[in-house]
């Protein structure tokens, strides 16, 4: 199967994956451009969950303003070298970041295992009194009432927004993505939001 650098151009694009494994995953799914991004996302999350537990000391502090200076987002964004630091890939993908955050204006956490007991508590408390869970079995009234409360605090975290750059797939994945791209465990380390008029304290 001959593929042409046009079409590896364009799957390298959609997945951030090296010139060479786009040219074998086209081969290998007989130039199905929807395949061959499946096939990447499945080897490159793969490799990806392998790196996520080595540490991050490296990285920068990026900042983005949007639109009329009325909101603006300082991010850290971690990897394991300064010379991963340093590629545009990286900073691309830091500013992509505190873009989303600032897009949106539910993010409060970067994770949902960030997100305190107390709104856990909270959260089970108002889906338990649903009156569609009330005659339902102890068993399968616990197993809806976890997916709810998951599916509505999931909402407040970055990593589970739909990626604004590719609609596809989350920003979890997204940055997965790069891991597998750029060979290094990339972490969120924090971020703060910032809207004009705001008072949080």
């Amino acid at each position: 199967m001959n593929v042409t650098l046009e079409q590896i151009k364009l799957l390298r694009e959609k997945t951030g994956a090296g010139m060479l494994n786009c040219k074998n995953a086209l081969i290998e799914t007989d130039g199905d451009f929807s395949k061959a991004v499946e096939l990447l996302r499945k080897k490159g999350l793969a490799s990806a969950e392998k790196k996520l537990t080595r540490n991050t000391k490296q990285g920068i502090i990026t900042s983005y303003i949007h639109t009329g200076s009325k909101i603006g987002v300082l991010l850290e964004l971690n990897c394991e070298t300064d010379f991963v630091a340093r590629r545009i890939e990286f900073q691309n993908l830091a500013k992509n970041l505190a873009m989303q955050i600032a897009a949106n204006s539910s993010i409060e956490y970067i994770s949902i295992s960030q997100i305190p007991t107390n709104i856990w508590d909270e959260e089970v408390r108002i889906e338990a009194q649903r009156e569609d869970l009330q005659n339902k079995p102890a068993s399968i009234k616990e197993s809806i009432l976890k997916g709810r409360v998951e599916k509505n605090l999931i909402n407040l975290t970055l990593l589970g927004q739909t990626c604004i750059r590719d609609p596809q797939i989350t920003v979890e994945e997204y940055i997965k993505n790069h891991v597998s791209l750029l060979g290094e465990n990339i972490q969120i380390g924090r971020f703060e939001k910032f809207v004009v008029g705001e008072n949080k304290n």
